[in-house]
């Protein structure tokens, strides 16, 4: 298994929106520069700023909510902040396949990809069931946010890991994998991961977070903090 932070660009000669970073690997801030008429997606909570004049209609509510962000005529940016503190990763879909995507984990994405919790990917994972992540396909941008420093798990053909659902921020289609308990007797969901593990088998790649945001809600409790600013 080889563990790098050299991530690499995914498809170098088109960007169907131009992002630009800030911040990393901290506090990481992503500003995405539309062209005239352009739009994106992004998750309404993670809006810092727009250009004056850009347009954002919200769609469904909660934690299904949607922001679709709309140019102008003279086009326009918006800065989308993660939540909790940490990297940013920009992965730049060419249609050739997909990405399975914490859903905590994304921030934005050009409006020409496609989010599709129902994809086969999602049904083999889940069984059918709505579980604590997405799938990202078709062609452009997405932004990925991590809590603390992202790492590229580089997977060669027939290399196994297991890496706790806490920590995986997103892999690749390619990537065999296989959800399971954790710990027989321990509390599990496949709502928010908790108690669950992936086993990942190559080739293909996963992107990890330093920090699990529900180990630091978990920490909050022990230490008699109440984590009511955040979701489990």
């Amino acid at each position: 298994m080889a563990v790098t932070t050299a991530l690499p660009r995914f498809l170098p000669e088109v960007l169907f929106v131009q992002v630009r970073t800030r911040h990393t690997p901290t506090f990481g801030v992503a500003r995405l520069v539309l062209a005239p008429g352009e739009a994106v997606v992004a998750d309404p909570l993670t809006i810092a700023a727009t250009s004056y004049g850009l347009v954002v209609e919200v769609k469904g509510a909660g934690a299904k909510a949607v922001a679709l962000c709309t140019a102008g005529a003279e086009g326009g940016w918006i800065d989308a902040a993660p939540v909790l503190p940490g990297d940013l990763h920009q992965v730049e879909l060419d249609g050739t396949h997909g990405w399975c995507v914490a859903r905590h984990s994304w921030i934005a994405s050009s409006s020409t990809v496609a989010m599709n919790p129902g994809a086969p990917p999602m049904q083999a994972i889940f069984g059918g069931a709505e579980g604590f992540m997405n799938y990202a396909h078709g062609q452009g941008a997405m932004v990925l946010a991590c809590y603390g420093a992202l790492d590229l798990v580089t997977l060669e053909a027939g290399e196994a890991v297991t890496i706790s659902s806490d920590h995986v921020v997103a892999f690749a289609d390619t990537v065999q994998c296989r959800l399971r308990p954790s710990a027989p007797d321990g509390a599990q969901s496949i709502q928010t991961g908790e108690g669950l593990v992936f086993d990942f088998a190559g080739p293909g790649a996963v992107l990890t977070q330093a920090r699990g945001p529900r180990r630091l809600t978990t920490w909050l409790r022990a230490n008699g903090v109440s984590p009511s600013f955040m979701t489990p």
